[in-house]
């Protein structure tokens, strides 16, 4: 086991991840999905682990499958990932304003996309196959059809409404 600064139970997630898939190399992608699903993303001392713990990979196989798939991050994502489509339909009906002001709420610059208190990840999709919809925004799988700036802010107060309830 590499020595980090990750807690043990961490390692025991990622072995029994692992097994759970006979630690074979052909079920690579699937590792690193249910790796992604547990951490929400894939930490590169993880990808260098799971390059040691299958036969027949290198941590080089697994980082070049884990940085070869969009689906996979290799940067840490929030509790609450923003999809915003931005493809033709959704663009044209102002999909833009909507994602330019979540990116002014959440204070993020170029090049970061998740919020300093790691709760939401906002990102740009070329299409979310509801055009009719359009504006659509997607909150970790749930639509928002015809989003508006206002609809967009009501929805993320109340999200953290729920979130400083639960505290």
């Amino acid at each position: 086991m590499p020595t980090l600064t990750r807690d043990h139970s961490d390692w025991v997630k990622v072995d029994s991840i692992i097994e759970s898939y006979d630690a074979k190399k052909s079920n690579l992608i699937a590792i690193l999905q249910k790796v992604q699903e547990e951490f929400r993303y894939l930490p590169e001392d993880i990808l260098t682990y799971i390059g040691t713990k299958i036969e027949g990979l290198s941590p080089a196989t697994v980082y070049g499958v884990a940085t070869f798939y969009a689906q996979f991050s290799l940067e840490p994502k929030g509790k609450y990932i923003i999809k915003c489509c931005d493809g033709t339909a959704c663009h044209v009906r102002g999909s833009m304003p909507v994602y330019t002001s979540l990116k002014q709420r959440f204070g993020l610059e170029d090049g970061t996309f998740t919020s300093k208190d790691g709760l939401f990840t906002l990102e740009t999709v070329s299409c979310l196959g509801a055009c009719g919809l359009a504006p659509v925004v997607v909150i970790n799988d749930k639509v928002y059809p015809q989003m508006t700036t206002d609809a967009m802010k009501i929805i993320i107060d109340t999200i953290l409404d729920e979130e400083h309830s639960a505290q």
